[in-house]
């Protein structure tokens, strides 16, 4: 199979299945109308959308492996963020939220924000600011980003960080604001499956941190750019990130050092809305 015939594929799947086109959609995360063009081979299909919708179907383990192969016969996807704003934020956090539910093992490496998993309310809404948003549809982003947090409660779940040290000292909000973060940073790194490592600023360095990226198990790396966000799916680059988050978790500050570092920092933000 090529990827063009994937998407009457899928509906060859679906129908076999008995589910509804409506109800398939509803769990991919996108419209009826969109689904119908990609299984009528009007529309492009991305891997990601492959993988929501196997999911939503409800697939086996062998199946989906073939279907997502074929998928990834182009190895890079690039989606600009203005076609995100055009679909709205909050749908885009909502397909975020489907891709976790099917990821086991999750990888984040972040070199510029404090990750979406572990942001507060007033940090997150902060981030979204930046993208002129109307009200309604950044409190509707806010409330999708903090939806998303759920997986970190998730037992059956792996979440690992590392975080660059610049990344907790850069004020995006004000002091009290970065407290409250810092602190959130800390409580969430003592739950029993959220591992939180922070690359401290000082020392040798064999390698450079490069650009943010997410490893969902070792099928698919997002990459976020100024204006584009790709999706990576060769098991060759894959791996290349891989072994970067590896490199890097190895390097990075643990447990108690770690919290004691991030302590540190919000002790200075302290300090400066002691005196501010």
């Amino acid at each position: 199979m090529n990827r063009s015939e994937l998407g009457p594929a899928l509906r060859t799947l679906r129908e076999a299945s008995g589910k509804e086109a409506k109800t398939v959609a509803r769990g991919a995360v996108m419209s009826t109308s969109k689904l119908s063009k990609i299984e009528n081979g009007r529309a492009a299909v991305s891997v990601a959308d492959v993988d929501r919708i196997l999911t939503a179907i409800g697939v086996s383990e062998a199946v989906k492996a073939e279907y997502m192969a074929a998928a990834r016969a182009e190895a890079t996807e690039a989606t600009a963020w203005r076609l995100y704003r055009r679909l709205g934020y909050h749908r885009k956090q909502r397909q975020i939220k489907a891709m976790d539910s099917s990821t086991t093992l999750l990888r984040i490496f972040q070199t510029s924000l404090v990750p979406g998993l572990l942001q507060t309310p007033e940090f997150a809404r902060a981030v979204f600011a930046r993208k002129d948003l109307g009200e309604e549809q950044l409190s509707r982003a806010v409330s999708g980003r903090l939806d998303r947090q759920g997986i970190l409660h998730d037992p059956a779940k792996t979440l690992q960080f590392v975080i660059l040290e610049s990344v907790l000292r850069w004020g995006l909000v004000s002091a009290p604001a970065m407290v409250e973060q810092l602190d959130r940073i800390v409580s969430v790194s003592r739950l029993p499956a959220v591992d939180v490592r922070v690359m401290p600023l000082v020392g040798f360095r064999e390698d450079v941190p490069g650009h943010s990226f997410v490893v969902r198990d070792d099928r698919l790396v997002t990459v976020e750019t100024v204006h584009a966000e790709l999706v990576v799916t060769d098991p060759r680059d894959v791996d290349l990130y891989v072994r970067k988050f590896e490199k890097f978790s190895s390097a990075a500050l643990a447990g108690e050092d770690m919290r004691v570092l991030v302590e540190g920092i919000r002790d200075e933000f302290l300090r400066e809305r002691e005196t501010g």
